[in-house]
């Protein structure tokens, strides 16, 4: 059992001044982290994404980073894929170079990103993506392991290279694949790497998903293997502000929580732009519920199936905001379904920096050791 944080970088505050400080405030936190006995610290990547998601450069950010730690895991969660924004070849010879730097740390995950607005940046059309990121998983870990690369595939070409350097960790660092979607955590599975179930979901609808993952993996093909280390893993993001105070907590997390969902529908369905609001929880609790009616009846007009990558958002977790006892509660039933990895996140835009240290400490001091000590009973 693993527990990392994830970041996005989110903001409700965009100038330059509160840019900066976000990304300090950032780094203290993941120091912290390491301090407190976390495994991985991941970032994802998104491009011209105003207020949602500011973590852009998702390489430079995690290469300072490890130079600040020792232990910590370094998380690419996940790459963009699509040839234009990061080119296989410079996605290799970057990862191998975090890796070297690292001294093995790295931990390499795979998508194409979410919305128009970024594929549009880079002159795509995200409905037309996936077949050049499929091509790109599977030409990135073969230029990390050979000696030459070339390549004529359909959206790529690359005459005869030598590319280095070679990563660390041989053959390269575990390879992982964003999932939300029942099918993204079949095409995980078969093709023999982790899944990143990035999309808020319960424990229940994490059984769910972790029964099509490890279906698919016992199912898989030796020549649909992305890569030359197969990696059986699924971690699960899980919001969470744990809190001395368990009403502050429950306010400040819903707070967050609105901030992120109401930010992620303006950039992914069109939304009316996120709003800030100091209400009780059951009051934040209620807007949201208000929010996932009216997104439901869009999807039921529009004929859309629904799922829970559309609705999970919009869902109060019991015990996610509270005390550490919470906490622990919550992080027994996403291990009871299956998961390998706990993918924190605290860093929605309306939580203050304070309250995410104190998180930090509350799960440090008390939720890790708890699993640690139970999993050490177990193995005796």
């Amino acid at each position: 059992m693993k527990f990392s944080i994830i970041y996005e970088a989110q903001m409700v505050d965009t100038s330059r001044e509160n840019e900066a400080r976000c990304f300090h405030e950032i780094v203290e936190q993941a120091m912290f982290a390491e301090e407190m006995g976390f495994d991985t610290v991941w970032a994802v990547e998104h491009t011209a994404l105003t207020q949602y998601a500011h973590m852009s450069a998702p390489e430079t950010f995690l290469a300072f980073l490890a130079g600040k730690t020792t232990r910590l895991g370094i998380g690419h969660g996940v790459v963009c894929l699509p040839p234009a924004m990061n080119h296989p070849v410079k996605v290799a010879e970057r990862i191998a170079t975090l890796d070297i730097l690292s001294k093995g740390r790295v931990h390499f995950g795979m998508g194409k990103g979410g919305t128009q607005q970024e594929a549009g940046t880079f002159g795509y059309d995200l409905a037309a993506l996936q077949p050049m990121i499929d091509e790109s998983m599977y030409l990135i870990p073969k230029i990390m392991v050979e000696d030459e690369i070339e390549h004529d595939g359909e959206y790529i070409r690359i005459p005869r290279r030598p590319i280095h350097p070679k990563p660390y960790q041989d053959p390269h660092p575990p390879l992982y694949m964003a999932c939300t979607r029942a099918d993204a955590l079949t095409t995980a599975g078969a093709r023999g790497i982790g899944a990143l179930v990035l999309g808020f979901a319960e424990p229940d609808d994490i059984a769910s998903k972790n029964a099509i993952y490890r279906a698919a993996w016992a199912n898989r093909k030796a020549e649909d293997q992305v890569g030359f280390r197969p990696t059986e893993h699924l971690a699960a993001l899980c919001p969470a502000l744990v809190l001395d105070d368990r009403e502050k907590a429950r306010r400040i997390g819903l707070r967050g929580q609105r901030f992120f969902v109401e930010s992620l529908g303006y950039w992914y369905q069109g939304g009316p732009r996120p709003t800030v609001e100091n209400l009780s929880g059951d009051e934040q609790a209620a807007i949201l519920q208000q929010e996932k009616a009216a997104v439901v009846a869009y999807l039921s007009e529009e004929k859309i199936t629904i799922g829970s990558e559309h609705t999970g958002a919009y869902e109060e977790v019991q015990d996610a905001y509270g005390t550490a006892e919470d906490c622990i509660r919550y992080v027994q039933r996403l291990f009871d379904a299956g998961a390998d990895e706990i993918l924190f996140l605290f860093q929605m835009g309306a939580v203050p920096h304070e309250a995410i240290m104190e998180t930090i400490r509350n799960i440090g001091t008390y939720v890790i050791p708890h699993f640690k000590a139970q999993a050490a009973e177990a193995a005796e």
